[in-house]
């Protein structure tokens, strides 16, 4: 897992640690220390932690002026035990959504793993987008960790599933793959 790094094909357009609006400004990485660790495989040290004991991020863009944001995300989300979707609401998502950030796209390829609990955040989360024409979406999510998102009832809340699988982002640049993502929800 340790050799899993965070996209940075567009660290050029856009660094999170550079972004004094971002959660992780500021934030100094090493590319030699390990620290991080989902159970006990250590990651890649470019993953930020947002208060999950094994779910990682990475803000990979955001546009301030359309308010949209694409994030990565690794690990396993566990929202029964550890409560992941209150530590990323309130450390992350809430402080975007006060950037006027209201479209968030999450990468879920290596999100391993998905326990949920209820929906309150989900639907909270939902309602302060839905207040400015914006929306949710997780793209490429494993068959299983869809199901059981599915059985969590967030479908309702989050765009997911079928058109929003297989989706080759990393050839396309920040601003291609939210037009592309946007026809797809709307």
């Amino acid at each position: 897992m340790h050799d899993i790094e965070p996209y940075y094909h567009w660290r050029g357009l856009y660094d999170s640690a550079e972004d004094e609006k971002s959660p992780f400004a500021g934030q100094i990485y090493s590319e030699f220390n390990y620290t991080n660790k989902i159970y006990n495989y250590y990651i890649h040290p470019q993953w930020d932690n947002f208060g999950s004991a094994n779910l990682y991020i990475k803000i990979l863009y955001i546009d301030y002026d359309i308010g949209f944001t694409i994030i990565e995300l690794i690990g396993e989300w566990n929202d029964c035990i550890e409560n992941d979707i209150m530590y990323l609401k309130r450390d992350v998502i809430d402080k975007l959504l006060n950037e006027e950030v209201v479209k968030f796209m999450l990468i879920c390829e290596n999100v391993l793993n998905f326990h949920g609990s209820d929906d309150c955040y989900y639907e909270e989360w939902k309602e302060d987008v839905d207040e400015q024409d914006g929306w949710i979406c997780f793209i490429n999510t494993l068959p299983h960790v869809q199901d059981e998102m599915k059985r969590t009832m967030i479908h309702h809340y989050v765009n997911f599933g079928k058109k929003l699988d297989d989706i080759h982002w990393r050839k396309l640049n920040p601003q291609m793959l939210y037009e592309y993502i946007e026809q797809k929800i709307l």
